[in-house]
């Protein structure tokens, strides 16, 4: 069954959407994109023709262009402030949506949109693509094999100095807000724990291009006594970072560190007398599946699956809620100087 699909929200981030639907072969056969929205009809027009979408209905009114192409699915691209409407829109109207991230603006609103998707009895899940990259599901993988013992942190570095110019570099919270999302939903990820507490600092540092918000450290309680940790900064000039950031697993035998690239190290306890004990290398295995690792493509099959098989994606949004209350617990901290629970 090929699924009818509106795309709304036609700005530069869905363009990396409809790449992985047309580059992916069982995506291009599954899903039809048949209709295009957005406020800007000549932006939707230039999109059409840039991806060979010429016979794909282009509208304003996301209403209307789904009931013209009996669309199945909404992509929503659409700013975070334009969200709330456009997902509730879309299930009401009886299609199930995947979203970008933030998947909402407030935690309100995630949940009212949570109860919204269930009342429809429709699927809504975030496109949360930086979890579905090989680096993250090594990292899970090895942490399920037990092969440094019991995870006891997850400590990340992230600096680096994009130019973007743009709404970003107006933003509040620029940084937590748009981009340690990523991060803390890998690390909620890689540890399988529940996030419990947060407390962090936020600055904008001298030299910042951004308005607000521009570099962050936080630290969050997981369940079973797991810290994370999180440093990092848009506004970072010189040696960067991956944009995946830098990982190192503590666990209770030893350790893995990820350059967010394509060097892993694990190592455990050696067996040397004296103060140090030193260590031994240990094999970081391949992921086990290689269709888990291929970003916005994966998450997109992940959600079409679920829609024909009826079970829980893994992104949906009743669980990426509680990615979402750790990047406002981090910015509801740094607001009050306190540690603040996480009850999402």
């Amino acid at each position: 069954m090929t699924l009818n699909a509106v795309l709304c929200g036609c700005g530069a981030m869905s363009k990396g959407w409809l790449r992985a639907i047309q580059e992916t072969p069982a995506l291009a056969g599954a899903i039809a994109v048949k209709g295009l929205v957005d406020l800007n009809p000549a932006v939707a027009e230039a999109l059409a023709a840039e991806f060979g979408l010429s016979d794909a209905v282009i509208g304003a009114d996301l209403g209307d262009v789904i009931a013209r192409t009996e669309a199945d699915i909404v992509f929503d691209v659409v700013i975070p402030a334009a969200r709330f409407n456009v997902v509730s829109t879309a299930l009401k109207a009886g299609c199930h949506v995947l979203s970008e991230k933030p998947m909402a603006t407030s935690l309100a609103e995630g949940a009212a949109l949570i109860d919204l998707a269930a009342d429809a009895g429709k699927i809504h899940a975030i496109i949360q693509n930086r979890r579905y990259i090989s680096g993250v599901r090594r990292m899970r993988r090895f942490i399920e094999s037990g092969a440094i013992g019991d995870l006891t942190g997850i400590h990340c570095d992230f600096f680096i100095a994009p130019h973007f110019g743009g709404f970003r570099e107006e933003m509040d919270n620029v940084l937590l807000l748009d981009m340690a999302i990523h991060t803390f939903d890998a690390a909620r990820y890689v540890a399988g724990k529940k996030p419990l507490a947060v407390y962090c600092v936020e600055k904008n540092p001298k030299g910042s291009w951004y308005r607000h918000g521009a570099s962050a450290n936080a630290t969050f309680e997981f369940a079973d006594d797991v810290i994370f940790t999180y440093r990092g900064s848009w506004c970072a000039e010189g040696e960067r970072t991956s944009w995946e950031s830098e990982w190192r697993l503590v666990g209770s035998k030893g350790m893995l560190t990820w350059d967010g690239a394509e060097n892993f190290s694990a190592a455990v306890s050696g067996a040397e007398p004296g103060l140090l004990h030193g260590f031994s290398a240990v094999e970081v295995p391949q992921p086990e599946h290689d269709d888990e690792t291929h970003g916005h493509a994966s998450v997109i099959a992940s959600f079409v699956e679920a829609i024909r098989s009826g079970k829980r994606p893994e992104t949906v949004s009743s669980d990426n809620i509680r990615s979402l209350a750790m990047v406002f617990g981090a910015i509801e901290s740094a607001k009050t100087g306190m540690r603040i629970e996480i009850s999402a």
